[in-house]
């Protein structure tokens, strides 16, 4: 039986495909919780098979796929819906990130018309990424595989609808309801909840944690970039975007020691910077960025934040 595997991200995809788990792994670079969200006729656009409507990187959902990962089941111009009829069984395996949350409902409320796709369709959710860990590793798991059914994909459709919404109260809304069917959606929304202003500072957790880490290392840009590992919300780029408006406003949260100036090129990011430690500004400074409207923040004596 020919088999395929769906991953929610392309490193994991990169792991199971040399793990040898399927004829076949992909995954999908598509990337929610940052940003202005793809039409979703740009998402269908980009499962077709190739044509010159694909001109421009990244425009086909194979774009960035190895040649000859698809050999004896097509080339990497097939459509998305052509290749999985090709397959007895595919599973979606799900890393337990938010992004990787959203490419799930997504692709389940995608798939929901489709019952010959469906009807052979289970997942398989992880408990860590899955790119952590070695190939050889991955190949010896025996995690729990789960059979798709019409409630994973009405939930999944809700879900959807909720993040594609203009202002979060219906994502909120899911938090009432039964999301076991989904396990970790419920921790993924949260966690993308504590993204959004905080009442008193106007930074999401992220911003927080990033200007926490100066104040604690005063270290270089890309270590100040980790502090978003550890949330496991933003890829590199989004969260270098963060620190560069946080840097980047009327009053900015932190300097540049010793570098030279910082470019505005969203081209030259995330080496955007001199090469100089980042540092908070004074105490008392503004840390709203100019292009928001909010009360007046300021540092406080003992490192934290207040309201003037």
């Amino acid at each position: 039986m020919s088999h395929l595997i769906l991953a929610t991200n392309d490193l994991a995809a990169n792991t199971l495909r040399q793990s040898g788990a399927a004829n076949i792994a992909l995954g999908f670079y598509l990337r929610f919780v940052s940003g202005k969200l793809p039409s979703e006729e740009q998402l269908l656009m980009g499962l077709e098979r190739r044509s010159a409507k694909h001109c421009n990187p990244g425009d086909h959902w194979l774009d960035d796929v190895c040649r000859g990962s698809l050999d004896g089941f097509g080339t990497r111009d097939i459509g998305f819906f052509e290749l999985c009829a090709k397959f007895d069984s595919i599973e979606v395996w799900v890393d337990p990130l938010p992004n990787d949350q959203l490419v799930l409902v997504w692709l389940l409320d995608l798939l929901r018309p489709y019952k010959e796709i469906t009807t052979k369709l289970s997942l398989v959710h992880t408990d860590d990424a899955v790119w952590k860990y070695h190939p050889d590793a991955a190949a010896k798991w025996k995690l729990p595989v789960f059979k798709v059914t019409d409630s994973h994909l009405t939930m999944a459709g809700h879900a959807w609808r909720a993040w594609r919404a203009p202002a979060p109260e219906p994502c909120f809304d899911l938090l009432t309801k039964d999301l076991t069917m989904l396990p970790r959606l419920r921790s993924g929304l949260i966690t993308m909840f504590e993204e959004l202003p905080d009442v008193k500072t106007g930074l999401g957790e992220n911003e927080m944690g990033m200007l926490g880490w100066i104040e604690d290392e005063g270290t270089e840009p890309q270590e100040v970039l980790r502090a978003a590992e550890f949330r496991g919300v933003y890829d590199e780029r989004e969260a270098d975007v963060l620190l560069y408006s946080l840097g980047h406003c009327e009053a900015p949260a932190f300097v540049e020691l010793g570098g030279g100036a910082l470019h505005a090129d969203e081209e030259r990011r995330p080496d955007q910077y001199g090469g100089g430690r980042l540092a908070l500004t004074e105490l008392d400074a503004p840390l709203w960025p100019a292009k928001m409207t909010s009360p007046g923040i300021t540092r406080s004596i003992a490192g934290g934040v207040g309201l003037n």
